[in-house]
């Protein structure tokens, strides 16, 4: 028993409650300990029940999906998978909610797809299993970081005023991350200054859609211009494109990316390896390597890859990842430079572009503004 884990189940829709429940019970690892029809009556049971991970849908009346997980982390910290459907309003909805604490999302199966819901499923049991094992304390830690990140909704850090001198080395920074990658890219994203010598790629493992959501909401409170990756985009300094859902993001050329859907790497698509893996292989760029937290070992090989290449490499440490997997796997195989909380990569970040451009002896011939 001590290994079970115990879910509550909320959600509006009493076939959805009673589909999801019975479905999610049939696997020996999880207990279902109750059921909330809103989000007054979740908050209630989370404080009466305890359990160790919630299933929160995102559209409910009386207190919807956001402002209920809001309650959740600041008056009973509970990991909590969100339940959103394949649409650009979830889609919104679910990126503030990782942000606001959220460990993960799921999409919800159409409940007349029997065969699609029981895969559908077994996906939702292994995403409740993950955040079981996660340190809520973790997840609070960051939040109250986040917190004094923003002042009206503009980063803490101006960009520098200088201008003229000369031209930065191409830098290119590749930032992969996966479960609780939203939150730790809304922390480190917008520290980044608007004059940074670098263009930025970003891969977080996410379906189609939601990608787009993301890049919104970084964009939001960025100062580098952060949108959703199209084949073909030019790679430019001060700007961060994120690979959609779906599509692998590779270095197509000396100043663009290409996006292609060759087989899942890591069981993922897109991956951070393939991104990092095509930087490295383009030689045309110092590549700093960023692995944030996530499950697996994706980043792994990309990491390799741009050491070998002369490149820099940062893993985040454990105590600030949610889930402590694809960092590890990178500083477990010797590939970090340097393992940083959450908190120090923005400026770990910044002083190796700016080192980098002032030490470079190619640094005026970036005549394209890339």
């Amino acid at each position: 028993m001590g290994n079970l884990t115990r879910v509550l189940v909320v959600d509006d829709s009493a076939l959805a409650r009673m589909v999801i429940s019975r479905r999610i019970s049939l696997d020996p690892g999880i207990e279902v300990v109750g059921v909330a029809y809103d989000g007054v009556d979740a908050l209630e049971k989370v404080k009466t029940l305890k359990p160790d991970v919630v299933t929160l849908d995102v559209e409910m009346p009386r207190m919807d999906g956001l402002t209920t997980l809001s309650r959740i982390m600041s008056e009973c910290p509970t990991p909590v998978v969100m339940l959103s459907r394949l649409t650009e309003e979830d889609a919104e909805v679910t990126i503030k909610a990782l942000e606001a604490g959220a460990v993960d999302f799921f999409l919800k199966p159409s409940m007349v797809d029997k065969g699609g819901l029981s895969n559908a499923i077994a996906g939702l049991n292994d995403k409740i299993k993950m955040a079981g094992r996660v340190d809520i304390s973790r997840v609070v830690r960051t939040l109250r970081r986040g917190t004094s990140r923003y002042r009206g909704g503009e980063p803490l850090l101006p960009a520098s005023t200088k201008t003229g001198g000369p031209r930065p080395q191409k830098n290119l920074v590749i930032i992969g991350s996966s479960t609780g990658g939203p939150k730790a890219l809304c922390e480190i994203v917008p520290g980044l200054p608007r004059d940074l010598p670098a263009s930025i790629l970003i891969v977080q493992h996410m379906p189609m859609g939601f990608t787009r959501s993301l890049a919104r909401r970084l964009a939001q409170i960025s100062q580098v211009d952060v949108r959703e990756a199209v084949s073909g985009d030019k790679i430019r300094q001060g700007q961060a494109l994120v690979a959609p859902g779906n599509y692998h993001m590779i270095v197509a050329g000396f100043e663009e990316v290409g996006l292609t859907q060759e087989p899942p790497r890591n069981g993922v698509r897109p991956s951070i390896d393939v991104t990092m893996e095509s930087a490295a292989a383009s030689g045309a760029y110092h590549c700093i390597g960023v692995v944030l937290t996530g499950m697996g070992s994706d980043g792994k090989n990309g990491a390799a890859a741009i050491k070998k290449s002369g490149g820099v490499v940062i893993a985040q440490d454990e105590p600030t990842s949610v889930i402590y997997g694809m960092p590890r796997s990178v500083a477990e195989c010797g590939c970090a430079d340097k393992v940083l909380p959450l908190h120090a990569i923005t400026q770990e970040i910044i002083e190796l572009c700016r080192a980098r451009t002032a030490n470079s002896p190619w640094r005026e011939l970036d005549a394209c503004g890339t």
